[in-house]
């Protein structure tokens, strides 16, 4: 399997499809891994683009490394990737905590590389409620999922799959293949990077890098994403960086790679391509 690795000695596992057209990134969310984006890796190959999506530290068939369970470990693991292909001209898509991955990268490492930015239900520009940022979910929120991911993280992934994450707590009708996916990939990541990843897309202060992006910028959020609130999010993200463009998908949550694909890949492709 493909890996680079870091500084640290940690091995970083990317899959790399497709060989012509520009480069896309495509970072994963919480706490999956590099199979959350496979459907869009697939598209976007199939239509003249190198997709390349890696599993974070921790995370999937990357190292479950002690140390380095932050964000701007996470940016350097990106950054290695991105060095290592050598990759220019790059389209960076996050979904979730994946979406703070690529604007961390892009406010430690700048946008030489870097074309145009999606922000998919990402968790930016900060999460937890604080004094300056009164908008936030209060710190109960996350301490809640820190309690089930010590207790029974297994049960915890269950219930988020057959509740808020995919939105079947409303609907009743997503499929069962996906929350089998989610609960599969979330037992495949480290105990450990599990837990300080809770932190780390929680309480990372992303509006200094929101303020750094100086390419084309597409945001997309569900207006009824339950993980990661339109409110809390994509809204404020998209006023906070100069000249973004926001798709608010109505009566959609939290999995739109999942749940809302076809729309999701035609945007994509769409902005991509343009």
């Amino acid at each position: 399997m493909p890996y680079v690795i870091t500084d640290d000695g940690a091995r970083i596992f990317y899959r790399d499809w497709g060989t012509d057209g520009t480069p896309v990134v495509l970072s994963h969310g919480w706490p999956l891994n590099s199979d959350a984006w496979e459907a869009t890796a697939l598209f976007l190959a199939e239509h003249g683009h190198r997709a390349i999506a890696h599993d974070r530290r921790g995370h999937g068939r990357s190292s479950q490394t002690w140390h380095g369970n932050e964000m701007d470990t996470y940016a350097d693991d990106l950054a290695c990737l991105v060095e290592k292909l050598d990759l220019t001209e790059i389209t960076l898509v996050g979904h979730s905590t994946g979406g703070g991955e690529i604007v961390h990268y892009v406010g430690r490492y700048g946008t030489e590389r870097v074309a145009k930015v999606v922000l998919v239900g990402a968790v930016p520009p900060l999460m937890v409620h604080t004094d300056d940022n009164p908008e936030g979910l209060p710190i109960e929120t996350f301490d809640a999922i820190r309690a089930g991911e010590r207790a029974n993280r297994s049960q915890l992934y269950r219930d988020l799959a057959d509740g808020p994450f995919f939105g079947h707590n409303r609907t009743g009708d997503v499929d069962q293949g996906f929350r089998d996916a989610f609960w599969s990939q979330s037992m495949a990541c480290g105990h450990r990077a599990a837990y300080e990843c809770i932190a780390a897309f929680s309480a990372t202060d992303f509006r200094p890098d929101l303020a750094k992006i100086d390419v084309p910028t597409l945001v997309i959020h569900g207006d009824d994403d339950q993980i990661v609130p339109f409110e809390v999010g994509g809204k404020r993200s998209a006023q906070m960086i100069a000249g973004a463009r926001l798709k608010v998908y109505e009566g959609s949550g939290h999995a739109l790679p999942d749940t809302d694909r076809a729309r999701l890949h035609a945007d994509l492709l769409a902005f991509i391509d343009n």
